[in-house]
């Protein structure tokens, strides 16, 4: 821990932005990690469990609320089934509403991650300047016969580089997973909320031997 205190005191001021970058890179990765887990956000057979919900007459107000609020495709499904008895264009711009919505709600802190890949090894590029600003003016100073005043500004240009590229690959690499992901996501809840449509006029058979009256 005292080598870790030290190799960041070397680094000079501009290690605390890049730190601060990096806790906020770590807690932004775990809670997309826990978000955008397939189960919480497509619960598997949901439309199915609807048209069993409407074959049975069990489908009113509380269930749709329930659905609205369990899971972002439920939100999605819930606007569908409110607007079940408008025109299926109607239902289907009512839902694509939703679900911009809903995709924007699933790409929350990715623009931020996508910020800090792009700014810490820019902070790490200034650490750099900064260190050999400090190295010239050591030797304009004293000339070259302080090594260790020039290893000091040397130092620093190197750490703040080398932490600043450290932080900058891995949020990088977590920035374009999440966007994958989310894209994947968006693109099966737009199949489900399809199939949702399409059920509800009739147009295709829910479960296997069970076809919408």
């Amino acid at each position: 821990m005292q080598d870790v205190f030290e190799l960041v005191k070397a680094g000079g001021w501009l290690m605390l932005p890049i730190i601060a970058c990096s806790v906020i890179a770590l807690s932004i990765v775990i809670e997309r990690f826990w978000t955008l887990r397939r189960r919480r956000v497509i619960p598997s057979q949901l439309v199915v469990q609807i048209w069993q919900w409407i074959q049975a007459g069990e489908l009113d107000d509380a269930r749709i609320r329930t659905l609205r609020e369990g899971s972002p495709l439920g939100r999605i499904l819930a606007t569908g089934l409110v607007n079940r008895r408008s025109s299926r264009e109607v239902m289907k711009e009512t839902i694509e509403e939703t679900g911009r919505r809903v995709a924007h709600e699933l790409e929350r802190f990715l623009n931020t991650l996508g910020t800090i890949a792009a700014i810490t090894p820019l902070l790490g590029l200034l650490g750099t300047v900064v260190g050999m600003i400090q190295v010239f003016s050591v030797i304009t100073a004293v000339g070259v016969g302080s090594p260790g005043e020039l290893a000091a500004g040397i130092s620093q240009a190197l750490i703040t580089t080398a932490a600043g590229i450290s932080v900058a690959i891995p949020a990088m690499i977590f920035h374009r997973y999440f966007r994958g992901r989310v894209d994947e996501l968006v693109l099966d809840m737009e199949q489900e909320a399809i199939k949702l449509v399409e059920v509800l006029k009739g147009e295709r058979v829910a479960a296997p031997g069970v076809k919408p009256s």
